[in-house]
């Protein structure tokens, strides 16, 4: 068997097939595993591509970490608690010890953002949002904005709370956004249960679980990896599918997983597979981090949100990225995450530097007086599909309908939006709808 795409997808998908018995050949056009969820050296830096977190009700993922051998190289929240800065005020959004959905109404009534009046609004927002049918199609076609202003919440509420969360996960502004997937993350992250939400994270560069640590699992699992080989192609030959790469040889497998993304899977698969405009249809929405070294430390906490400023979130990654060793120890090395930055994606480095250096040091009173060691842009100019109204319709599901061809990805139709839960549930779902057709039980989760 075959799976096309290193991603979270695709080792997903490639460790479920070998689990299962099956000889699989797993082809990644990069030289590294990972996709978007992976790292890079800078220097003697380690970078990550992205800042990723998880949460607690993210199943799927954590038992992905589990199986490859990862789970000491992340760590969760006990409780979910978030900073959230001004440059004039702080205040803290974390769930208290009652039960679902009381755990957050202390946090909301208190929140120092928004006046009394527009606290009291939030919650009785939350608690409708907490019934809305993610799964019904007419909610799909309804943007999240939208519908926030018709359960009174103004412009400031949006800003202050619901984008906090929303950017950060939909990788898309509340206007933006389909209400069925902004339903699934804060009903499923916030909503149903307690501890949902609590907050997890890496301690080590993304490229020691995704890369390092995939890489072990799926070698132990009997998976042949073929990294730097790009995919150009595939076409059905008898009962065998060839996979065609750059390097004009042939790969024949019985079935195949294609777990790339939509644009590059519209390149490669067969015609009618999918739509020809699948990757227009569904788009695509960039992140961009800038990444900031101090001489000293300017920040006490793993990440903090911030609000009235262009900075949404930033993250403490010294010891994940080995700075220490090339700053020196007091030095502190910070990367701001902005995600849905269509905006800001034309911008040069100098640019964002000049722009975000100052918005920092406004949010942090600290950075100050810190002088900046160094500083510089990463960008992920495709990083997910575009999560707006309508977009269940566009996501196709793991079959196709060509015998033994498959599609992963967090684009597929997951319920979920791009997040890496998501990806790796496409895997789980594409290798469980392959081996059905022998009659073989996979376990998917839930």
């Amino acid at each position: 068997m075959g799976v096309v795409g290193g991603g979270l997808a695709g080792q997903a998908a490639a460790l479920a097939l070998a689990d299962a018995g099956a000889h699989v050949v797993l082809l990644e056009a990069r030289a590294r595993l990972g996709g978007v969820a992976g790292s890079f050296r800078r220097g003697d830096l380690d970078v990550d591509t992205g800042q990723h977190v998880f949460l607690r009700c993210c199943t799927a993922y954590r038992r992905f970490l589990h199986r490859i051998g990862a789970e000491h190289l992340v760590t969760l929240q006990d409780r979910l608690d978030i900073a959230v800065r001004s440059p004039t005020r702080s205040a803290r959004l974390r769930r208290s010890s009652l039960p679902a959905p009381l755990h957050l109404a202390n946090a909301l009534l208190r929140y120092g953002h928004l006046s009394p009046r527009e606290r009291l609004g939030l919650v009785r927002a939350a608690l409708a949002l907490g019934r809305v049918d993610r799964d019904d199609p007419a909610v799909d076609a309804v943007s999240f904005g939208a519908w926030l202003a018709a359960h009174g919440q103004g412009a400031r509420a949006v800003d202050v709370l619901w984008d906090v969360v929303g950017i950060a996960t939909l990788n898309a502004r509340a206007q933006d956004a389909s209400l069925a997937l902004a339903a699934t993350v804060f009903q499923l992250g916030l909503l149903d249960r307690a501890d949902a939400g609590d907050i997890g994270w890496a301690t080590a560069p993304l490229g020691a679980l995704h890369d390092d640590a995939a890489h072990r699992a799926l070698t132990a699992a009997g998976v042949e990896i073929r990294r730097s080989t790009k995919v150009t192609g595939l076409r059905r030959a008898g009962g065998a599918w060839l996979i065609e790469t750059g390097a004009g040889e042939e790969t024949a497998v019985d079935r195949v997983v294609v777990a790339v993304p939509p644009a590059a899977a519209v390149r490669i698969l067969p015609a009618g597979t999918v739509e020809d405009d699948l990757g227009t249809e569904l788009g695509s929405t960039p992140i961009v981090n800038v990444h900031v070294v101090y001489d000293r430390r300017v920040l006490a906490e793993p990440f903090v949100a911030g609000v009235d400023s262009p900075v949404q979130w930033v993250f403490d990654r010294t010891a994940q990225s080995g700075a220490a060793a090339v700053f020196g120890p007091a030095a502190q090395y910070l990367a701001v995450s902005l995600s849905a930055a269509d905006d800001l994606l034309p911008r040069t480095a100098q640019e964002l530097r000049e722009h975000f250096v100052p918005a920092l040091a406004a949010l942090l009173p600290a950075a100050r007086d810190a002088r900046v060691l160094e500083s510089f842009v990463t960008r992920e100019p495709h990083a997910t599909f575009r999560g707006a109204p309508g977009q269940a319709a566009r996501r196709p599901g793991p079959r196709t309908a060509h015998p033994g061809l498959y599609l992963a990805g967090a684009w597929t139709a997951t319920g979920w939006p791009a997040t890496m839960e998501g990806a790796v549930r496409s895997g789980a779902h594409a290798a469980e709808a392959l081996l059905q057709t022998d009659r073989v039980d996979v376990e998917v989760p839930a």
